[in-house]
């Protein structure tokens, strides 16, 4: 018994093989773009929050669920959501609703604390000044 042949080269007969036919012009699907990196966005992508915005919602939450100390903590959100605003209009960053609620919170949590010091130091502190 004998070995087997390979099979005849493409082409056959010692000719080159004949190239596939090109797509159609202007037909086919676009091939789909490139997927993202693993682990960031591309290049040119989207901008950063503001570190200052998120640190302004932070205090701001802090500030508005903290009661009688949300003074001290209001006015730093306050403060912190200002600087944010400014640096974010300059710099293009994302963040200004961050920075927005900061400033929101941090006046709620003063306006808070200011009532609650007043009425924790006027009376008995009830609502209540019947007979």
């Amino acid at each position: 018994m004998s070995t087997p042949l390979p099979p005849p080269p493409p082409g056959g007969n010692g000719q080159p093989p004949v190239p596939p036919p090109p797509p159609p012009p202007g037909g086919g699907i676009p091939a789909p773009p490139p997927p993202p990196p693993i682990g960031g966005v591309p290049a040119g992508g989207q901008q950063a929050n503001n570190g200052l915005a998120i640190a302004s919602l932070v205090v701001g939450l802090v500030s508005f669920l903290c009661c009688s100390f949300g003074f001290i903590p209001g006015v730093i959100a306050i403060v912190l959501g200002v600087i944010a605003r400014g640096q974010i209009k300059t710099t293009g960053q994302r963040g200004d609703g961050m920075a927005l609620a900061g400033i929101i919170l941090g006046a709620i949590g003063v306006v808070w604390a200011v009532f609650w010091l007043i009425f924790a130091f006027t009376g008995n502190g009830s609502f209540y000044y019947g007979t």
